[in-house]
C-alpha cells in the first residue's frame, strides 16, 4: 500500500505544470487576457475614448518582413494565421494563411518578437490541429497584452472554406485559458457583380447557442460588406451579453464603401464594434469620422 506521502508526491508532480501556469505571475500575465481592449489602451494612455474605432489593425502579419513592419507600425492590435507545418514529423506551428503552407517564421519566433512590445494580438487559427501545440508556446512565453483566439466555427454567407470544429476549438482553448478573449467568426464569401446575402437569423442564433454557457469576452468577426444587410440581425446578437462586440473586417476585393462603414457606426454602440480593414477605406473612415489618419 502507498503512504499518504508517496501518493501526495504523485499528485504535485502530476499538477506541477498547471500549479505553474496558476501561479500569481501567470494570473498577473494573462489578466490582460480577457480585458476589453478598449480598457487596455485607455490605461496604457495610447488612445483617448472608449471607441473601438480608435483601435489601429495591422492585418495578416505572418511571414517575418510583415512582422517587423507591423511591429514598428502605430497598430495597437496585430492579427496573424496559425497552421500546423506540413512538412512530415515537423508539428509546429507556423504564421501563414492558405493557399500558402509554408513559412519564414514560426509562431514560437513570432510571438518571442511580440512579447517585447505593448501591441495586442489576434491569432486566427485554420485548423484544429494547430490550437493544442500553440496554446502550449502561449503558455510557456506569457505574454502580458491582449490575446484573442480567433477561428470560423460556422458556416456563413456564401462560406465555402472548411470551418474549425466548434467543440474541439473550444474545449482546446479553455482548457489551457478559461478567461482569453475569444473571436468565433463564420465561413464567407464575397461574389463581386452579384447580390450578396447578409447574416441571417438563424446563422447568429446558432452562434448565441454554442456561446450560449461561456462566460469569457467574445468578439464576432463579421465581414464589412456584409454587415449594412444584416444590423438587426447582429444587434440581436449583441443584446444576448454585454460581453459581446463585433470586429468588421473585409476581403481585399470586397466591394463597399466608407457610407457603409458610417452606417454601421452609426447603428451601434461605438464602444463595441472594432474596425479590422484595409487601405484605402481604413483612412477614408478614420478622416470622416474626425480621427488622426497615423501615417
Amino acid at each position: 500500500m502507498r503512504s499518504r506521502a508517496g501518493v501526495l508526491v504523485q499528485i504535485l508532480t502530476f499538477c506541477s505544470p498547471y500549479i505553474n501556469h496558476c501561479s500569481p505571475l501567470w494570473s498577473a500575465c494573462v489578466g490582460c487576457w480577457s480585458e476589453n481592449i478598449l480598457d487596455y489602451f485607455l490605461n496604457a494612455k495610447q488612445i483617448k475614448t472608449r471607441d473601438g474605432a480608435e483601435i489601429i489593425w495591422y492585418h495578416r502579419a505572418n511571414n517575418k518582413l510583415q512582422m517587423t513592419e507591423a511591429i514598428q507600425s502605430p497598430a495597437h492590435m496585430i492579427e496573424a494565421d496559425v497552421l500546423l507545418c506540413e512538412e512530415e514529423g515537423s508539428g509546429e506551428p507556423i504564421m501563414a494563411h492558405p493557399p500558402e503552407t509554408s513559412s519564414d517564421n514560426t509562431l514560437k519566433e513570432w510571438l518571442n518578437e511580440i512579447k517585447n512590445t505593448s501591441k495586442g494580438i489576434k491569432l486566427d487559427f485554420k485548423s484544429l490541429a494547430a490550437v493544442n501545440p500553440s496554446m502550449k508556446l502561449l503558455g510557456d512565453i506569457k505574454l502580458r497584452q491582449p490575446v484573442w483566439i480567433n477561428a470560423d466555427i460556422l458556416p456563413g454567407p456564401n462560406g465555402s472554406n472548411c470551418v474549425v470544429d466548434a467543440k474541439g476549438f473550444l474545449d482546446t482553448v479553455r482548457t489551457f485559458f478559461p478567461d482569453v478573449t475569444l473571436s468565433l467568426g463564420w465561413t464567407t464569401g464575397w461574389i463581386n457583380l452579384k447580390c450578396n446575402i447578409g447574416y441571417s437569423l438563424a446563422m447568429v442564433q446558432e452562434m448565441a447557442k454554442i456561446c450560449r454557457d461561456l462566460t469569457q469576452p467574445i468578439t464576432f468577426p463579421v465581414r464589412a460588406a456584409l454587415v449594412r444587410q444584416s444590423i438587426p440581425e447582429l444587434l440581436w446578437l449583441l443584446q444576448q451579453s454585454n460581453r459581446y462586440t463585433l470586429t468588421i473586417w473585409t476581403g481585399k476585393h470586397d466591394v463597399y464603401s466608407v457610407e457603409d462603414l458610417l452606417f454601421i457606426r452609426d447603428s451601434f454602440d461605438k464602444s463595441r464594434v472594432f474596425y479590422d480593414i484595409l487601405e484605402p477605406q481604413k483612412s477614408e473612415f478614420r478622416k470622416a469620422i474626425g480621427m488622426q489618419i497615423v501615417a
